[in-house]
């Protein structure tokens, strides 16, 4: 569908009935959850199946660089509503929401006090969201079948439901926000089966064999520091529950990308409602994921480690504003999800909070780009469940190197990303790269401080 001209100036215009001003656009984000960059067909996956999701990247711009600061749900979450690294939002722990003052300051909260009607639906994974916080607000997550209207109902299948609901209910004389939260393709970690689809995705897949990743092999398991080799660590344990022989790979990662294709297909049926309305083409929607995902590399499973399969998300945004000569384009700026929250700020005209430390992605492709924009980036990851199962680290990584740190077993990684791509040559005790190790740490230390 074509896109209809929004002008810049603060005017006030009429599409299917709706009245709104120009510069306010509605805003959509489509939040999937432990999904990573490189499960959406768009980004060249020759097996998934996201036709919805191509879409918007051919009617938008793909970040195909874009990271997470921590890549752990709760504060990813936390990150992309404020816009702040876990240093300064303090969100460290399951169940620990925001206070009331964060949320103000998040972009939900900015766009409510800017007179956008706001909703959130599906994974919330910041506590509960704040009694008040939203117009519209149905969280729930965990599992993969729930209890809806009628019975069992699969969690995608609420989520559909959740936000065509907002968007019939909406009030068509003010711009809206809404988040929809999928909680697909998370594992049910709790299940003897780890991924739990709907019927209806199965013939999609059908004779397909999914690859194999070459460093899921237990070579590379024996190259890893030896805290995360160990068996007790979390990504070995689900590694076993998911991956450890080829029959269970298979199944898993069949019944993985069958969960995406259903929040694709959920994402096509809100975009429907959203053309049927006339509202689509005022609406920019921002599609991305909470963290990336191990699927068996380095014989892991999960997320939270410092690689660069748990630190890259797809992201995707389909503005109103892009040129059509920019439509279908990527940009390969190093993006992170602390970003988001200033991003959509700025597009609805509202003020961005000093607090949040991210930049608006608008200049990136709106242009021109922006000749300060970052080269590298701060992760740090708080110690979960114990440090013999996920232990802290942090790291300073751009896209040709990478430092990390795990504090709890004063270990350091030293990785060039250009000659390991796939990150299995530790060169933190080569002495011919001492120079290079050293320069890394200040770093690192810089952008420590510049976090809180």
């Amino acid at each position: 569908m074509a896109f209809k001209t929004v002008s810049s100036l603060c005017v006030l215009c009429v599409f299917g009935g709706e009245l709104f001003a120009a510069d306010r656009p509605n805003v959509l984000v489509l939040l999937a959850d432990d999904l990573r960059w490189d499960s959406v067909g768009c980004a060249g996956n020759p097996v998934v199946v996201t036709p919805n999701v191509d879409r918007l990247a051919e009617e938008g711009v793909r970040f195909t660089q874009a990271r997470v600061t921590t890549s752990i749900c709760m504060v990813s979450r936390a990150t992309l509503l404020t816009g702040q690294h876990m240093a300064r939002h303090g969100v460290t722990a399951f169940g620990k929401p925001l206070t009331a003052a964060q949320f103000a300051d998040s972009y939900p909260g900015v766009l409510r006090a800017a007179g956008y009607y706001t909703g959130y639906v599906g994974k919330y994974g910041v506590g509960q969201p704040p009694a008040g916080g939203y117009d519209f607000a149905r969280v729930y997550e965990g599992r993969h079948w729930v209890e809806g209207k009628g019975g069992k109902v699969h969690v995608t299948e609420q989520n559909t439901r959740d936000a065509l609901d907002f968007l019939a209910g909406r009030p068509k004389d003010k711009p809206f926000c809404l988040c929809v939260g999928f909680f697909a393709p998370h594992a049910e970690d709790r299940a003897s089966e780890q991924y739990l689809p709907q019927p209806w995705s199965a013939k999609v897949y059908r004779g397909k064999a999914i690859p194999v990743p070459q460093t899921a092999a237990e070579k590379f398991v024996k190259l890893l520091p030896p805290f995360l080799a160990d068996e007790r660590n979390e990504g070995r344990v689900r590694w076993h529950k998911r991956f450890d022989t080829p029959e269970k790979y298979q199944a898993s990662m069949t019944n993985y990308y069958r969960l995406v294709t259903e929040v694709d297909a959920a994402i096509g049926l809100i975009l429907d409602e959203l053309r049927k309305q006339g509202a689509l083409d005022n609406t920019l929607v921002l599609f991305t994921g909470d963290n990336g995902y191990f699927h068996g590399e380095h014989g892991l499973a999960d997320k939270w480690y410092p690689y660069e399969e748990s630190l890259r998300v797809p992201l995707i945004v389909r503005d109103p504003r892009l040129p059509a000569a920019k439509r279908g384009t990527t940009s390969g700026a190093l993006a992170l999800n602390l970003d988001v929250a200033p991003t959509l700020v700025a597009a609805a005209g509202a003020k961005v909070p000093a607090g949040m430390q991210g930049r608006d992605l608008a200049p990136l492709y709106l242009g021109p780009k922006p000749s300060d924009w970052r080269t590298e980036f701060y992760y740090q990851h708080p110690v979960v469940l114990g440090t013999d199962r996920i232990p802290r680290s942090e790291a300073v990584a751009s896209l040709t190197a990478k430092y990390a740190r795990w504090p709890d077993f004063d270990f350091e990684e030293l990785y060039d990303l250009t000659a390991d791509p796939h990150e299995v040559r530790n060169l933190a005790k080569d002495p011919a790269s001492a120079k290079r190790l050293a320069a890394m740490r200040e770093k690192l230390a810089a952008l420590r401080e510049e976090a809180k």
